[in-house]
């Protein structure tokens, strides 16, 4: 699915969602916010959407079993020159790590096929450009709703205060009124704000938080990306262009 329906069907469902929320679930004292509340308790669905989203993916980007083993059997199997096996061990493992590794030992394997053989260090600028290559394809899909994340932090505060300020506008004109203020639409235009300030905070924080958790967590598996791939172009930097041991 394209990122940009995902994007539209997550936030008509928001929306949707939220709705039936503000008008049968929450209590009069919420509903007193007015109809701005919808769009909070939208981009707080649409939070927890990418939150379970993002949790998914970077779990299966983790791929099976455990990374430092997988990493020991490839070296491995590199170092007994069995690259086939060493591909075959990134096919069981099936996460981002093993996918660009496995790209690195395609490309070695082809160059010894087709009789390509340059200089070692000629190989592995290749092998480190197939490398750098296949991150370049899987990092942006680590990195998806992050930035949905940021913004939706960045926009519920300025929904949140929009409403403030349109509640303190009507808290304003019962003040303004001559004679005896309305003290009911004064009460009602506070509230309003009050409710909207809140739900600005709520969906703001909870923006925050899962954008800074989900960055830390792509840069650590995005470092430990680096660190396998270099631990393994290492090991492949230790054959002859022949695939046998020095």
């Amino acid at each position: 699915m394209k990122q940009s329906v995902f994007m539209t069907i997550v936030l008509v469902v928001a929306l949707i969602v939220a709705y039936f929320i503000f008008a049968y679930l929450m209590p009069d004292y919420i509903q007193k916010g007015g109809y701005l509340v919808i769009g909070l308790i939208a981009m707080t669905l649409m939070v927890a959407t990418f939150v379970f989203e993002r949790i998914f993916s970077l779990r299966k980007a983790q791929g099976r079993g455990s990374l430092a083993v997988f990493l020991k059997n490839v070296t491995l199997e590199i170092n007994k020159g069995n690259i086939d096996g060493g591909i075959a061990a990134c096919d069981k493992q099936r996460g981002s790590c093993a996918n660009i590794i496995r790209t690195g030992l395609e490309r070695y394997k082809m160059m010894i096929q087709e009789g390509d053989i340059k200089s070692q260090k000629e190989m592995m600028a290749e092998v480190q450009h197939a490398i750098e290559e296949a991150m370049m394809l899987e990092v942006p899909l680590l990195e998806k709703n992050l930035v949905a994340l940021s913004t939706i932090a960045t926009v519920s505060v300025l929904w949140g205060l929009l409403g403030t300020v349109l509640g303190m506008i009507r808290a304003f004109n019962a003040l303004a009124k001559a004679g005896t203020p309305d003290a009911i639409q004064l009460a009602l235009g506070i509230s309003e704000a009050l409710v909207n300030t809140a739900g600005g905070l709520v969906a703001a924080i909870s923006g925050i938080l899962a954008y800074n958790f989900f960055t830390t967590k792509v840069d650590n598996f995005t470092y430990m990306i680096d660190e396998a791939s270099y631990s393994i172009v290492q090991s492949l930097a230790e054959k002859t262009p022949t695939g046998k041991s020095k």
